[in-house]
């Protein structure tokens, strides 16, 4: 009996899996708003401070087909309980970190192990069949957001209370209890038989195995799309501060906020849209939405507008992941979903490291001798929504009704 005929049996991994995102993104969360103030603790100047942020992505950008290919290789258990036991190495050394030289090895060993979210899209997409796997992703998108309600809060609480070190242990402590929840609770969920056969094809060949053109206009477009949101998330602590004078306790509710958001949405409601009006048109509404809300950002008068433009950030950033992310998956035959969606991950890491070095540089023209200005976060948030922008017309190009892809057959998965 195939997985997809599993529908009782597949709820209680999809139960583990989003627990295990979770404490993932708890882990992740903790971070944003204590990671650049940490850094200025190392006279860490605004590019360094970006560079921090992307090279952990640069790492996921490499490794992220990597851990994809492998779990379609030897299973996806094993992948997801060797990077997450990577996670909390890098975090127990930025814990430790005295220079700011550890605290880029140790972002950088976060970063390799972190490439593994592909891994764990590609277990959904397993146990899913295709035309619900756009509200199963949202289970990825409502752990995002339950991360970002819990982690980023908590970081500020506890970096505000006992220094910006013992938020990075906190992380380092779930990851160990995310990986033990991995090698106890979660079954694997690619049988032997539906394995890939263990030889050299190169990664590339994911596009001869899939609807090339709509996987890579979804690639594509999840490319901008994330790297004009990382513009302002690795901006957006110090934008809070310098601007509104939030401390990190501060930024991190504001962030709950923006979690707050994305789990009733991607954990309820995106079902429901997708059967309605489509993964496209909810893709072009969220890049419509991101696109004039990062653009008003920087015109804040107030913590009250601040809030305003971070919920129209948060629906929007909402509508668009596990759409693209879903489309991505309805592209590509059985067999190649972890190389797939690795590759995808992949973008989305490359660009998280190309968005925050530019936004450092960015910034570097908001400052008025030697300070950041009134209208600090002006040309990072601009840009960002201007790249978010190129993304809604490309969602113009997605079909309107879900496509029937129909794979050649000398690309099976037994070739």
């Amino acid at each position: 009996m195939s997985a997809y005929e599993r529908p009782v049996r597949s709820r209680s991994p999809l139960l583990i899996i989003f627990f295990t995102i979770l404490i993932d993104m708890i882990g992740f969360g903790i971070v944003i708003p204590v990671l650049p103030l940490y850094a200025e603790q190392f006279a860490a100047t605004s590019f360094q401070n970006g560079l921090l942020v992307g090279v952990f992505s640069l790492a996921q950008f490499i490794f992220s087909p990597i851990w994809g290919k492998a779990s379609d290789r030897v299973g996806r258990k094993p992948i997801l309980f060797v990077s997450i036991l990577g996670t909390a190495l890098g975090f127990f050394m930025m814990g430790a970190a005295g220079s700011l030289a550890m605290l880029f090895v140790a972002r950088i060993i976060d970063g390799i192990s972190g490439g593994n979210i592909g891994t764990a899209q590609a277990y959904i997409a397993d146990i899913t069949p295709p035309e619900k796997r756009s509200k199963s992703m949202g289970l990825i998108g409502a752990a995002f957001g339950f991360g970002f309600v819990i982690g980023p809060a908590l970081g500020g609480i506890l970096g505000s209370a006992y220094g910006h070190s013992a938020p990075m242990y906190f992380a380092g402590g779930l990851a160990v209890v995310n990986a033990l929840l991995v090698l106890f609770l979660l079954p694997e969920s690619l049988p032997k038989e539906k394995r890939a056969p263990r030889h050299n094809q190169p990664i590339s060949d994911v596009f001869r195995h899939a609807n090339g053109r709509l996987y890579g206009t979804v690639v594509a477009t999840y490319f901008l799309l994330i790297c004009g949101f990382s513009m302002m998330t690795a901006q957006f602590a110090l934008f809070a501060l310098h601007r509104f004078g939030l401390d990190a306790k501060h930024t991190g509710y504001l962030l709950a906020m923006v979690g707050i958001i994305g789990v009733v949405i991607q954990g309820g409601l995106i079902g429901r849209l997708v059967k309605r009006f489509g993964e496209a048109r909810l893709a072009t509404t969220g890049a419509t939405l991101l696109a004039v809300s990062l653009a008003g950002m920087p015109t804040s008068g107030a913590v009250s507008t601040l809030l305003f433009w971070s919920a129209g950030m948060a629906i929007g950033n909402s509508l668009l992941m596990p759409t693209l992310t879903g489309l991505a998956s309805q592209q590509v035959d059985a067999a190649w979903q972890g190389r797939a969606l690795g590759v995808m991950q992949s973008s989305g890491s490359l660009a998280r490291w190309i968005g925050p070095m530019l936004a450092g540089w960015l910034a570097a023209f908001d400052f008025v001798a030697g300070k950041p200005g009134p209208w600090y976060g002006r040309w990072p948030f601009w840009v960002g929504a201007a790249l978010v922008g190129v993304t809604i017309f490309l969602t113009l190009t997605l079909p309107r009704t879900r496509p029937s892809v129909a794979f050649p057959a000398e690309t099976s998965p037994t070739t």
